[in-house]
């Protein structure tokens, strides 16, 4: 089985069509909340919401919108891929979650990244700095999931005997996420016991990063199967395959906008030849497209599956809000995701 996610970017709108720019906002909101209410009446197991800021999202605090609309959804996981660790205090971040797991009767799914560098350099923060607060905030956080009363004392935190309020999950223990793109923090991720999730590159480049997390847990005898890893892909889908192909098309266009300056790209070619080596970054890959017809949909994203052993698909359905978002997610839910469900993966 392949578990059907929606990866909300939240695309920040324009104004236009007679609207101001803060009734664009409003209506984007609006519309979000519609959208994502769809999602479990048709079928999605639940929605990952992204964190960016400064620049084309209107998802900088993604932990409200989890709040936003716990209450009127009853099975649908919520989750964020992933809290950007270094913009907080962790003992901070736990508190808020622990609330959010209560608000969401237990279906938080817990997701952490280090962040994006042209987004962490807005605010002085250089990307080294970044990742030994982030490895650093991981610690206290891992910790503080198994004990609430924090002690910790590290390069950037001095913490003693610090209790967190509420001190107690309503999910005995959160399935934690981590975002990658190298092996290194796949490897680094299994020794958290956490599941992992990547995107952008081709499936080979991601089976060497599901790989080395296979390796990883192996050598500490934990589990490694198709629900501990996830791929994130963008899905064009239309009755018109040629339709859905001109979407891919132009949300690859939107991909490359978005990922412009980050000095972790490091290679754009769709050669998998031509991508980084281990550690050196990332590259984006056609694979990273899917399109075409429900059915054509279907089969690739299980090929996909299957060739790198991912049990999760994080669908990115287009970036905002629209009628044609809304009749992308019926096909979607409608006719890929019982094939999704049937499939057979590892």
């Amino acid at each position: 089985m392949i578990k059907p996610w929606i990866f909300e970017f939240m695309q920040a709108p324009a104004a236009g069509d007679g609207k101001s720019l803060s009734g664009a906002v409003t209506a984007a909101f609006d519309e979000g909340h519609v959208f994502w209410l769809e999602a479990e009446r048709l079928g999605f197991e639940g929605i990952f919401f992204s964190e960016h800021h400064f620049g084309l999202s209107l998802s900088p605090s993604p932990n409200l919108l989890i709040a936003a609309i716990a209450r009127q959804t009853s099975r649908l996981r919520l989750g964020t891929m992933g809290l950007v660790v270094p913009f907080y205090q962790p003992w901070r971040v736990l508190e808020e979650l622990a609330m959010l797991d209560h608000l969401t009767n237990g279906r938080l799914e817990i997701g952490f990244a280090a962040g994006v560098p042209q987004e962490l350099a807005r605010i002085g923060l250089g990307m080294e700095e970044a990742r030994e607060r982030f490895n650093e905030a991981l610690e206290i956080l891992d910790a503080a999931l198994v004990n609430p009363v924090v002690n910790h004392s590290g390069k950037y935190w001095k913490l003693e005997n610090l209790s967190l309020t509420p001190g107690v999950f309503r999910q005995s223990s959160p399935p934690k996420w981590t975002t990658v793109v190298s092996t290194g923090s796949a490897q680094k991720s299994a020794q958290r016991r956490s599941k992992i999730c990547t995107g952008f590159e081709s499936v080979p480049r991601i089976s060497e990063i599901f790989d080395a997390y296979r390796t990883e847990c192996a050598r500490l005898d934990v589990p490694a199967g198709p629900d501990q890893l996830a791929i994130r892909r963008n899905i064009s889908i239309s009755r018109d395959a040629e339709a859905a192909r001109e979407e891919a098309r132009a949300a690859k266009a939107i991909t490359l906008k978005v990922v412009a300056g980050d000095p972790r790209v490091v290679d754009r070619a769709t050669s998998l030849l031509d991508a980084p080596k281990a550690g050196a970054g990332f590259s984006l890959h056609d694979d990273d497209y899917i399109a075409g017809t429900p059915a054509q949909v279907a089969e690739q994203i299980i090929e996909q599956c299957r060739k790198c052993g991912a049990g999760h698909l994080l669908a990115i359905l287009g970036r905002a809000a629209s009628p044609r978002r809304r009749e992308s997610m019926a096909l979607f839910g409608e006719e890929v995701i019982p094939l999704m469900r049937r499939a057979q993966i590892g």
